[in-house]
């Protein structure tokens, strides 16, 4: 631990501080304004491109207080590159244009020969994944739409015939999935599916994509919201992690609003009111719940960051200000952890775990972490008056 910590003892010091004698503070914090948001974007999104910056290829990592980066992880690169396409326009800073598309061609040139992307991180060496692949299809669609270069859409087009083909008939994913366990967060995987739908006319996209998502709607969500098979583990997995659970209202949200399907738009919507509730009453998010919403573990920053974009969500199509009061309180504590005043390698970032040593990524700062906290908050900018 000694040797963990050297040269970086101040920051566990102050984490210690921020939990024991500011915790109250930061519970009771006002929704962020609008000019908070975008310097805590301009920030975030700047971190994204170090992360770049620091790897040997043109993918992105991810930052340990150990003092190291880890190698470039293809399924978080994949979705970086519409974030920092989406600040690109925002922002006019062609740094994070030119960095999304250099990823992009990266993603390209390391596509499995059956049309899918490696599980984990680019060391590791490991088969494909249909989770990871279809984070790559995001970020290679929104590539597509910015360049119109046909080797993007060709290259997702194969990553979605492959997707397609190892799906099972009931309609989950199995088979190429993590743990080899069939698991309702892949409604993440669905939205990709459905927009090369949208773009190639290919039908066959959109029937997979039902399938798992009447999958998890009629078999695996329970009267109350919550959803069984949700965790990215075998041991919690009665407990899933906020981060997964967000992934899951997230991606039936959006298929909802691409079909018009309003059962989707329901599923999604229960949940993101219970922890809407839930947040009302405690303040804050744990980073496990159970099947009676009943919360466990400290707070995951990236499932935080996810909520808060679910509520904007909502906000913009139900009209309902109380989402977006209380994605602007959520948005407001996780700006009041991000780094601030720290080396280039944090510089921007948020830790995996509020405090840094909880349970999901101790003492590291994720690139999905920043990756949703910087969606978050681009569209807490552009969300109406």
């Amino acid at each position: 631990m000694k040797i963990f910590f050297r040269g970086r003892s101040r920051y566990l010091v102050r984490e210690k501080l921020r939990l024991w004698f500011k915790r109250k503070a930061w519970l009771s914090l006002d929704p962020a304004t609008r000019e908070e948001a975008a310097e805590g974007l301009d920030s975030s999104a700047g971190w994204l491109i170090t992360a770049q910056k620091m790897m040997k290829d043109n993918g992105m990592g991810s930052y340990s207080l150990s003092g190291s980066w880890s190698s470039s992880y293809p399924e978080t690169t994949g979705y970086i590159i519409p974030t920092l396409l989406d600040y690109y326009r925002f922002s006019k800073q062609e740094e994070a244009r030119i960095a999304a598309l250099k990823a992009a061609a990266w993603l390209v040139s390391i596509q499995l020969d059956n049309g899918g992307w490696q599980g984990g991180r680019m060391n590791e060496n490991r088969p494909a994944i249909v989770f990871n692949t279809g984070q790559v299809l995001r970020g290679l669609i929104a590539a597509w739409e910015e360049t119109r270069l046909e080797e993007y859409l060709d290259c997702a087009i194969r990553g979605a015939d492959w997707l397609c083909d190892v799906q099972h008939p009931d309609g989950y994913w199995k088979k190429n999935a993590l743990m080899n366990q069939a698991r309702v967060y892949d409604s993440y995987v669905d939205v990709p599916l459905l927009n090369l739908w949208k773009i190639t006319g290919n039908q066959r996209y959109a029937d997979h994509a039902l399938r798992n998502l009447e999958w998890i709607t009629r078999k695996k969500q329970m009267g109350n919201g919550w959803f069984s098979d949700c965790d990215n583990t075998m041991k919690h997995n009665d407990r899933p992690i906020l981060h997964t659970i967000a992934y899951t209202i997230d991606g039936l949200h959006d298929c909802g609003t691409i079909l018009g399907n309003k059962e989707l738009l329901e599923a999604a919507a229960y949940p993101a009111d219970m922890l809407a509730g839930i947040y009302k009453k405690q303040g804050f998010l744990h980073g496990r719940y159970d099947e009676k919403w009943n919360g466990s573990e400290h707070p995951i920053l990236t499932g935080m960051a996810q909520m808060a974009i679910v509520w904007l969500k909502l906000a913009g199509q139900s009209k309902d200000g109380d989402y977006k009061h209380l994605a602007g309180k959520l948005l407001s504590q996780l700006l009041w952890l991000q780094e601030k005043n720290g080396s280039r390698d944090i510089q921007g970032a948020i830790t995996g775990s509020f405090p840094m040593w909880g349970r999901y990524e101790p003492f590291a700062y994720p690139n999905w972490a920043v990756k949703f906290f910087s969606d978050a908050l681009l569209r807490y900018c552009l969300q109406p008056e």
